[in-house]
């Protein structure tokens, strides 16, 4: 077998790949004869078919599975010999006629990764902790998520819920679809367009009202985005909130089983704290990306770039395939996921590159420590645990995100970091909005 490269662009090749014909006429052999034993044909008893008449009947088929098979082999033996590792599948040219076996294969390689320009790169780390006041405001929080709702006669006011029916047209045309009716709103709550719980204020049940309001320029849908509609309501229902008090029973219903204030309150402490490390962990790791993204320049096989591409789109296919759509329903051009394919591409060599030189590996103790962290949440812990190393993907997942934290942490090493004050309700909200 010979073999040569031709180096078309950076990162593109073009392999050439000549096998002898007597490699191929011995695979063929060996088919045919193999064909033979169970070619029935009139005139020959089962099995005694000649090969040459099997060859004339299937000559051309089999040729063809042969090609196959010598190419897929030799295409491996071909990357050994010449030391390549390709970034995603190869574009097979196949053999143009009978007389010689020489085919191509196009693709991309793996690009060098030069880690230099680390040192460079600089941070600022968030150093916050959980005060008496944040845990207070929590509690108000816990407090607030188990309201419920007592219906009143009297006018609506801030953060009342008014059962309503409503109607919206812009531009001469319904978009709610005629009427919207036994809507839930939370005066005050922001879930609707800005203007539009404002009106609700002072009505009772029983109700109308038309009024106008302006849909936001970012509103997600464009044909109503910066455009005025007019609504039409009725109040069916006004209901003020009960916000319960924090006794035994309150307590329990969070799965503090002694009912004590003081254990209730270690309790949720703990889980904020955690909810801020993981913050913290989540601001340090994104300033770290974007440094490794500022600081190192990568080239890109157009083959991963593209492979990204479709694992962002797969939740929207997903999303189309529920609802009874293909993917091209939903419009989503694929170059507007580009930029992001690109990052995350770039990210994944160049921690891939960190990994490799600096040995760094997943060590099991930490893969069992983030499980057991993981689990703490929820009310069967160890269920939570038996699920991750019941199944090797899972664990895999895993085992991935130490692999990546534990190249993080050896990237903060190399680098400059700053400590800045901050404090606990900005930490958790900025993470959220990021995420």
């Amino acid at each position: 077998m010979q073999v040569s490269v031709e180096k078309t662009s950076e990162l593109s090749r073009k392999m050439t790949v000549s096998v002898p014909e007597e490699v191929v006429q011995e695979k063929m052999e060996e088919r045919l004869k193999s064909l033979a034993k169970n070619v029935k044909l009139d005139g020959f008893r089962p099995g005694k078919v000649p090969v040459r008449v099997v060859k004339k009947m299937y000559g051309d088929r089999v040729r063809g599975e042969v090609t196959g098979d010598i190419i897929q082999t030799t295409y491996y033996e071909a990357l050994q010999q010449k030391e390549l590792i390709p970034a995603g599948q190869p574009h097979i040219h196949p053999p143009k006629d009978d007389e010689e076996f020489v085919y191509t294969a196009e693709f991309e390689i793996y690009p060098d990764v030069f880690l230099a320009g680390i040192e460079q790169i600089e941070i600022t780390r968030p150093v916050a902790e959980v005060t008496d006041k944040d845990l207070d405001n929590m509690v108000e929080k816990l407090r607030e998520q188990r309201k419920e709702w007592q219906e009143v006669e009297r006018e609506a006011q801030q953060k009342d819920q008014v059962t309503l029916h409503f109607s919206g047209v812009s531009g001469g045309e319904n978009f709610t679809n005629g009427k919207v009716e036994d809507f839930q709103v939370e005066i005050g709550a922001k879930q609707m367009i800005p203007g539009f719980e404002d009106n609700l204020v002072s009505l009772k049940a029983g109700e109308k009202k038309t009024f106008t309001v302006t849909f936001p320029e970012d509103y997600g849908n464009e044909k109503l985005a910066g455009k005025e509609a007019e609504f039409e309501i009725e109040v069916i229902k006004v209901e003020e909130p009960t916000i319960p008090e924090v006794n035994e029973e309150f307590i329990k219903d969070f799965g503090v089983e002694s009912g004590k204030m003081e254990d209730f309150r270690a309790d949720v402490k703990e889980n904020m704290e955690r909810e801020l490390g993981q913050a913290v962990k989540t601001k340090v790791k994104n300033a770290v990306m974007d440094g490794l993204l500022e600081k190192i320049q990568v080239s890109l096989p157009n083959a991963m770039v593209d492979q990204e591409i479709d694992n962002l789109l797969k939740p929207y296919q997903e999303q189309a395939t529920r609802q009874g759509m293909k993917l091209e329903d939903l419009q989503l051009p694929r170059e507007d996921f580009k930029e992001q394919a690109e990052k995350r591409v770039a990210l994944g060599l160049i921690l891939a590159e960190i990994i490799k030189t600096n040995e760094i590996k997943a060590d099991a103790d930490k893969v069992r420590s983030v499980i057991d962290d993981m689990a703490k949440s929820y009310d069967q812990p160890e269920d939570v645990v038996n699920w991750y190393y019941g199944d090797k993907s899972r664990l895999t997942e895993v085992e991935q995100m130490v692999l990546e934290d534990e190249a993080v942490a050896w990237i903060v090493d190399q680098i400059k970091v700053n400590e800045e004050p901050a404090n606990f309700d900005d930490l958790i909200n900025t993470d959220k909005k990021d995420g």
